[in-house]
C-alpha cells in the first residue's frame, strides 16, 4: 500500500498551476497524489505527468467531482454531461498513468431527497445502464472505476458497502468496484472493518480521514482494525488522505467545514502521513 494526498486539501479547481504543490508533497514524504479533477479541460495531462515524474510522484488515482450538471440520475442533459465528464477524466488518466477513477460517480454530491421506492428503483436502473457503458470504456483502457458510498447527508443513493456491492454485481464488469472512506463509513457502517471485509477484492480505493474530517489518527476511529482488514483482503492500492479545512472555500462549503478542525492544511498532511506510516507498518 502506498500513501497519497488528495489535492482538495489545498486547492480547487486543480489546474496546471497546481503542480506547485508537488514538491511540498514529495518533501513531506508522500508516495502519490490523488488529483481531484473538476474538468479534464482544466489541465494539460502531459504537462501534469511530466511534473509528477520530475518530482518523483505517481498519480495512481483521479478523483471525480460530480455536481448538479454531471449527474447520472439527473435530467437527460445532466446524464449526458456526466458521461462526457467521466469519459474525459478517463482519457486524461491514460496520459497521467493513473489506474483508478474514484468518487461518487453515480450522482451529484449533495443530492439527498426522500423518494418513493419506485422512483429510487428507476434511478437505480438508469445509473446501472450508464455504469455499464462507463465500465466498458474503462475496460478498453485498462482502468478501474471505484464508486464511493457517501453519508446520508451527501446522497440518498448509495450509502453503504452493501448497496455498492449490489451495483457492482448487477453491472457485472471487472472494471467496477468500490471506494471506501473512513469518514463516510463512520456514519453509515455498523463496523468499518467488517465493511472492508465485505468489499474484499472489489475494494479498489481507500480514503483515510478523521472521524470529524480532520487528521487520520487524531480521532476515535479503530484504525488498527481497519488496517488489519485491509491486509486481510489483500488490498494493494493507495491509502489517501482526504481531509478539508476552511482555507479552500468552495470545498469547505460543499463539505460543511464551518470551523477550524485542525491547526493547518500542512498539519493534516504531515501528521496524517506519519500516523498512517506507523499504523500501516
Amino acid at each position: 500500500m502506498n500513501i497519497g494526498i488528495n489535492t482538495y486539501l489545498f486547492t480547487s479547481p486543480f489546474n496546471n498551476d497546481s503542480v506547485r504543490l508537488f514538491k511540498r508533497f514529495k518533501d513531506w514524504g508522500f508516495d502519490s497524489v490523488e488529483i481531484a479533477l473538476e474538468n479534464a479541460a482544466h489541465i494539460d495531462a502531459a504537462y501534469i505527468r511530466k511534473e509528477l515524474d520530475h518530482n518523483g510522484l505517481k498519480c495512481h488515482v483521479v478523483c471525480a467531482a460530480t455536481g448538479p450538471d454531471t449527474d447520472l440520475r439527473g435530467t437527460a442533459d445532466q446524464q449526458q454531461n456526466a458521461l462526457h465528464y467521466i469519459t474525459g477524466l478517463m482519457d486524461a488518466m491514460v496520459v497521467l498513468n493513473a489506474s483508478v477513477l474514484c468518487g461518487p460517480v453515480y450522482s451529484s454530491v449533495g443530492r439527498a431527497d426522500a423518494v418513493s421506492p419506485d422512483e429510487y428503483r428507476q434511478q437505480w436502473e438508469t445509473v446501472k445502464a450508464h455504469l455499464k457503458t462507463l465500465s466498458a470504456y474503462a475496460e478498453e483502457r485498462g482502468l478501474k472505476i471505484a464508486m464511493e458510498p457517501l453519508n446520508r447527508f451527501e446522497t440518498d443513493f448509495m450509502n453503504t458497502v452493501d448497496q455498492g456491492l449490489q451495483m457492482v454485481r448487477e453491472v457485472g464488469s471487472p472494471a467496477l468496484g468500490l471506494h471506501l472512506d473512513t469518514f463516510h463509513m463512520n456514519i453509515e457502517e455498523k463496523d468499518q472493518a467488517d465493511a472492508i471485509l465485505k468489499a474484499g477484492s472489489r475494494l479498489f480505493h481507500f480514503h483515510a480521514c478523521g472521524s470529524d474530517r480532520g487528521t487520520p489518527g487524531n480521532d476515535h476511529i479503530h484504525w488498527t482494525a481497519i488496517v488489519r482488514a485491509l491486509k486481510q483482503v489483500g488490498y494493494k492500492g493507495s491509502v489517501n488522505i482526504e481531509s478539508f479545512t476552511p482555507d479552500v472555500k468552495v470545498i469547505a462549503r460543499a463539505a460543511a467545514i464551518w470551523r477550524q478542525i485542525e491547526p493547518s492544511q500542512e498539519s493534516i498532511a504531515t501528521n496524517g502521513l506519519d500516523f498512517l506510516k506507523n499504523v500501516l507498518a
